[in-house]
């Protein structure tokens, strides 16, 4: 009998090197040395995973890892928060890969390798027939590079009843492709930092871009940092202003974001409900080095919640 999970999650996993106080690079020949140096899982898909089954939800995870250390270091991680890894895939073409942080206190920095991520393309969940799953929550999104193919695989979920969530993620090509708007169409809750919104929407002020994804009528939540996140359901406006906390390192805040927003949803809570377990969840992880570091069971989110008064400007 197929085992039906809370959500499937499909995107990227790797493992990220966080190396803290490294105040300048080595010249050729040089050595230096740093504060610390520590080894996380990472990518938005793995980091989102491992929240939300902390969280308590049962979570199967579709990604592409390699044969080496790296990869087998990921899947034990996953294995100790109960995500299930029989849908992960590992691969003898290209070893696990890796983002090397650099002073990720202060203005991050990335030396990054794709690795197996490069290996994985959205088309590979119509292998899953049924979906085993009431949610499938998706990354990876490249623009007009594999906007068709993440439109059958949306257009397949919805035939099957299937609610869908999608992390936009940043446009390294710099392309902000129009044609996102027509996926938008599809997904029950696309996650959108705040400026990717402002370069999708072409305007130069947030509430500016708020109002036109407002008048598009999109189900979108946009990030926004220490000033928290709104979400545009349909023509309502909802926004959760955020946690006061000390920030150390927000590597992974955004991936944190999306479980604890997509934790409420999949509990049937209210939309402002689900910002403050956003938020919750965003600020519990950039008070720790490494993207999942912060993550939490549901009890200690209750009370981090319970013990931090926030200032809910329209969370009903």
């Amino acid at each position: 009998m197929l085992k039906t999970f809370d959500a499937l999650v499909i995107g990227d996993a790797n493992v990220d090197l966080v190396i803290v106080g490294c105040n300048t690079l080595p010249l050729p020949g040089q050595e230096i040395f740093v504060q610390d140096m520590s080894l996380h899982v990472g990518g938005g898909a793995a980091l989102f995973s491992l929240t939300l089954a902390k969280l308590g939800k049962t979570v199967a995870f579709k990604g592409i890892v390699g044969q080496d250390y790296y990869g087998q270091y990921v899947l034990n991680q996953f294995h100790l928060a109960g995500i299930d890894t029989s849908y992960t895939k590992r691969s003898d073409q290209n070893t696990t890969g890796i983002s090397i942080a650099i002073n990720p206190e202060r203005d991050r920095s990335f030396i990054s390798y794709a690795g197996t991520n490069a290996e994985l393309q959205v088309d590979q969940v119509a292998d899953l027939e049924p979906i085993p799953a009431r949610h499938v929550h998706l990354t990876g999104y490249r623009g007009s590079s594999n906007h068709e193919a993440f439109m059958r695989i949306v257009r397949q979920l919805k035939v099957s009843g299937i609610t869908v969530s999608l992390d936009v993620g940043w446009d390294d090509t710099g392309e902000w492709y129009p044609g996102v708007f027509e996926l938008m169409d599809g997904i029950d809750v696309f996650f959108m930092n705040e400026t990717e919104a402002l370069h999708y929407t072409g305007c130069a002020a947030i509430e500016e871009s708020i109002g036109q994804l407002k008048e598009r009528q999109k189900n979108v939540v946009v990030k926004r940092g220490a000033e928290g996140a709104t979400a545009i359901i349909g023509s309502k406006v909802s926004h959760c202003a955020g946690y006061v906390v000390e920030v150390v390192d927000t590597t992974g805040a955004g991936d944190a974001f999306n479980a604890g927003f997509m934790y409420g949803y999949l509990s049937g809570m209210s939309v402002g409900e689900c910002l403050v377990y956003g938020n919750a969840c965003g600020a519990l992880s950039v008070q720790n080095y490494g993207g999942s570091t912060g993550a939490v069971d549901l009890t200690a989110l209750m009370q981090f919640i319970e013990s931090h008064r926030v200032d809910e400007e329209s969370a009903k």
